[in-house]
């Protein structure tokens, strides 16, 4: 099968699986253009159409269906081939494609890549940030890193990072004009800084710990945001109270920017865990990414 042939089926394939040239593009590193370019030439040399195109969006015809159905099959064989191929390597190569949310991207991939990429420098990592729920296999990452209990169904999952408390803080200067909250039911007195999620559309909502149940109160947001820095950030300028993990407000406690309120009050996030598709062969570069990235103590 001449080379052409085979750019084409995996371009075919991959704008498919985005929903659109522009991301697919985006994912292949290509232009747009190009990869129309490449369909055009692709249709052409199959002759019968694959996609129906409009302005606004693109499927595959009943003939291009019938092609991917085919064609799926064989591409995971290549990759397959191409994962033991990659595992026999004395020195891990590739690219590793990663999704987290905002605190373990920051607070635990981020200070373990310096060690990765002394091991690993031929591995190059592509560390996407976003506090929404991921489909990492339509989306084309090798993992993603979520808490204990939002993952995926039916992925294998590490463990890397312990717990992660969280605080319920405020400004001094938000404090200085009304007392600090103690239980709960006070923060109805209270502006609040809250959190919601991009992908759902839904606030978070606060727990509290009460003995050895976890109790949930409404909470009115007098700010609302979806980005945990902006959270931070506003309960440091004394906008309200926020409930934020402590790893992300720790040097801001210990320097009196903020200060914690509710103190006994605040749960604890389970661990996160990177989670990945089955996978028959994971590539020597991924296996070296895992061992990287499991909490010191189990690696």
């Amino acid at each position: 099968m001449d080379r052409d042939l085979w750019a084409g089926l995996a371009v075919f394939a991959e704008i498919v699986e985005a929903g659109s040239f522009t991301k697919a593009a985006a994912r292949m590193g290509l232009s747009p253009s190009a990869l129309s370019h490449a369909m055009r030439g692709l249709e052409a040399k199959v002759g019968i159409r694959l996609l129906d195109r409009t302005t606004r969006s693109l499927a595959p015809t009943d003939a291009g269906e019938n092609l991917l159905r085919q064609l799926r099959p064989a591409m995971a064989s290549v990759e397959g081939a191409l994962g033991t191929l990659d595992a026999g390597r004395t020195r891990p190569a590739g690219r590793i494609r990663i999704n987290a949310h905002r605190m373990a991207a920051v607070h635990v991939v981020l200070p373990r890549l310096a060690a990765f990429a002394k091991t690993c420098p031929d591995v190059a990592v592509e560390l996407i940030v976003n506090d929404g729920l991921v489909d990492i296999v339509a989306e084309r990452f090798d993992c993603g890193v979520r808490h204990e209990g939002q993952l995926q169904l039916d992925m294998i999952s590490v463990r890397i990072s312990p717990p992660v408390p969280l605080v319920f803080a405020a400004a001094p200067s938000y404090l200085a004009s009304c007392c600090a909250p103690q239980v709960p039911d006070e923060l109805s007195r209270h502006r609040c800084i809250c959190y919601r999620y991009t992908s759902a559309g839904t606030m978070h909502v606060w727990e509290f710990v009460s003995g050895e149940s976890i109790i949930q109160r409404p909470v009115t947001g007098s700010f609302v945001t979806n980005d945990i820095d902006v959270m931070r950030d506003a309960a440091v300028s004394g906008v309200g109270v926020a409930c934020l993990p402590a790893p992300h407000v720790e040097e801001h406690l210990k320097s009196g920017a903020l200060v914690e309120v509710l103190r006994g009050w605040a749960p604890i996030l389970p661990p996160n865990h990177l989670y990945y598709p089955h996978r028959r062969q994971p590539s020597a570069a991924f296996q070296a990414f895992i061992g990287a990235m499991r909490v010191p103590s189990e690696a």
